[in-house]
Parts: C-alpha cells; sequence; structure tokens
C-alpha cells in the first residue's frame, strides 16, 4: 500500500510516517518503480506500535528502545517492565509539576478582584517572574 493509506490506516499523517523512516524508528520503504513508498503489513505493525506507545506519552528515544525490545524475541520481559516503570515515574514528576502550576495559577487567580481596576495579583507576578507574591 502506498503512504497514504499507511497513514489512513494507521492514524498516523504521511509526514509522520515519513519522519519516523528518517529518523530510524521505521525501517526504509520499498519503492515502487516510480519512487513511491510502499508499505507491507509488517509496516503497519510497527507504524501502529510507534504510535501507541507514542499515545502514552513515550518519548521518541523510548520507543526506539521498546521497538528494539519488541523486535528481539530473546528480551527479557523485565527490560521492558524497568522502561515502563522509569516512564512512570517520569510521569509522576510531570503530574506534580503541573499539580504545582494549577495550585499556584489558581492562588494567583483567587487573589485577582476581577474588577475595573488595573490593580492585577497575576500580572504582577508574572512581571516578577514569580519571586515576589
Amino acid at each position: 500500500m502506498n503512504i497514504g493509506q499507511a497513514a489512513r490506516r494507521t492514524g498516523l499523517s504521511a509526514k509522520m510516517i515519513r519522519y519516523y523512516e528518517s529518523i530510524g524508528l521505521l525501517k526504509p520503504a520499498h519503492r515502487s518503480d516510480s519512487g513511491y513508498r510502499l508499505y507491507q503489513a509488517e509496516d503497519l505493525h510497527s507504524l501502529n506500535f510507534i504510535k501507541r506507545s507514542r499515545d502514552l506519552g513515550f518519548s521518541l528515544e523510548e520507543v526506539a528502545k521498546l521497538l528494539t525490545l519488541w523486535q528481539d524475541r530473546h528480551r527479557a520481559s523485565a527490560d521492558v517492565k524497568a522502561l515502563a516503570n522509569e516512564h512512570i515515574a517520569d510521569l509522576n514528576r510531570r503530574i506534580e509539576e503541573l499539580v504545582s502550576l494549577r495550585d499556584t495559577l489558581g492562588e494567583l487567580v483567587a487573589h485577582c478582584q476581577g474588577d475595573d481596576r488595573p490593580d492585577c495579583p497575576i500580572l504582577k507576578d508574572l512581571a516578577a517572574g514569580g519571586c515576589c507574591h
């Protein structure tokens, strides 16, 4: 199938498929006599794997490691689990950061009168770089 068909079947854009090929996540596609990329079922499996990994928030570097593990029939599942646990720890750190950001912004909003006066603690905090509230 051509790249457009592969894109429709995987939910990825043709641009992303070409990008994944260019960075080595996806092996180079076979080419037709006229130079068009041609994809096989195996390529679709890899693309679906990449898409699902990205949907779960894995970085491109982590996806490359997961692909290598997926393709290695002699891998230890402990290696996969360790990588997934590292990702969970990273997600938890990011969630904590987002919660802190939300709480800080909520505090600033709570102190803003939201009236016709120009005084605004939100803008004051942004101008101060968050150092003085």
